[in-house]
């Protein structure tokens, strides 16, 4: 039983958002599940954290979600900038189990014992970000995150946190949410977002005592990373 990671799939089944037209992303979809079926077991467990398809609504999702199905082992997937399809937790869930859709589960205000580690996470906020409600987004979304830390301390183990948006780069950081990390000796932590030359900026290493490790399908030449046995 293994557990493995992979964000940003940006499945678009049944929406004209063709990922391809960016460099290194021809033929992703057949080449992401190439390597996961090649690589994943059934009892295994994948970790997806954040743009997972870029529908609208969970009904025009449903393709990319029995495209996700169909892969092999338990699918952990939270929310990215791009899921415009997320929902309330029933609603996503009710619409799993009308669709025999049973290898998928969602990652938000909770968290999932998974052999020796738990898994807690949510989508993050960047470290640049500039809007007009900023203060309350990352005020909202450290409040998530501490929550499924909270949720993943009940369970014992090791707490591995999953985040969509970097907490920090080799330039600065978020500050909020590496105070969050901190704050609950968090030792690891994987996030998404990054693509093309954002990449260069990503921090994959240790910093304050926390391993980063970014893992977003390009990145990761769409080859799920192997996180714990």
């Amino acid at each position: 039983m293994s557990v493995y990671a992979i964000g940003d799939t940006h499945l678009s089944f049944s929406v004209d958002k063709p990922m391809d037209i960016f460099k290194g992303w021809d033929d992703y979809a057949q080449r992401l599940e190439n390597n996961w079926q090649k690589l994943v077991y059934e009892d295994d467990t994948v970790i997806i954290n954040g743009d997972i398809s870029w529908a609208m609504s969970l009904e025009e999702a449903e393709k990319d979600f029995e495209f996700l199905h169909n892969l092999k082992g338990t699918k952990i997937i939270s929310k990215g900038n791009h899921d415009y399809w997320w929902n309330t937790i029933t609603k996503m869930e009710n619409f799993c189990k009308e669709k025999g859709f049973d290898s998928i589960k969602f990652l938000h205000n909770n968290a999932y014992r998974i052999g020796d580690i738990a898994v807690a996470g949510t989508r993050g906020w960047f470290y640049d970000a500039e809007s007009e409600n900023v203060d309350k987004v990352m005020a909202r979304e450290c409040a998530r995150l501490q929550r499924s830390i909270d949720e993943a301390k009940k369970l014992d183990g090791e707490i591995v946190v999953f985040l969509h948006y970097p907490p920090t780069s080799i330039l600065r950081d978020c500050e909020p949410i590496m105070n969050v990390l901190k704050e609950n000796n968090i030792s690891r932590c994987f996030y998404g977002h990054l693509h093309g030359g954002a990449i260069k900026g990503a921090l994959n290493g240790d910093k304050d005592g926390i391993k980063f490790r970014l893992v977003s399908a390009d990145y990761l030449d769409f080859c799920p990373l192997f996180i714990s046995k």
